[in-house]
């Protein structure tokens, strides 16, 4: 659980210094308080997004995600100050793409270092 707060972190660092929209304040433990809220908000909120918008999603062929996501990301800049997003649109979209990529990778590496450690004797 730590380590995926930890990559969570690192992936907010990596969307905030990509995209110029998108501001995380107060250094290290600015991205681990924002990382923390947006993983409480995306387990309390998102759930009941993701399930009210389950039809909406099955449509669009899993892309209204993003906007799930987004929304998820506003609701944080909203509850906390060290998170600034310019625009829901643009900025917020961009955000959440990056953010699952980069999260996505993170994740891989993580597990291709697992995999390799647990395989050496």
């Amino acid at each position: 659980m730590l380590i995926s707060w930890a990559l969570l972190a690192a992936a907010f660092a990596v969307t905030s210094s990509l995209l110029s929209g998108m501001d995380v304040t107060g250094g290290v433990g600015g991205y681990l308080v924002v990382s923390l809220l947006f993983g409480v908000v995306n387990a309390v909120i998102g759930t009941l997004l993701r399930l009210f918008t389950l039809p909406l999603t099955v449509v669009t062929l899993g892309l209204f995600s993003f906007v799930v996501n987004a929304v998820l990301l506003v609701i944080t800049d909203a509850l906390t100050d060290y998170l600034t997003i310019d625009s829901f649109f643009w900025t917020a979209i961009w955000a959440a793409i990056i953010m699952a990529i980069v999260s996505m990778v993170l994740h891989v590496i993580l597990a291709g270092v697992t995999r390799s450690r647990a395989a050496t004797p």
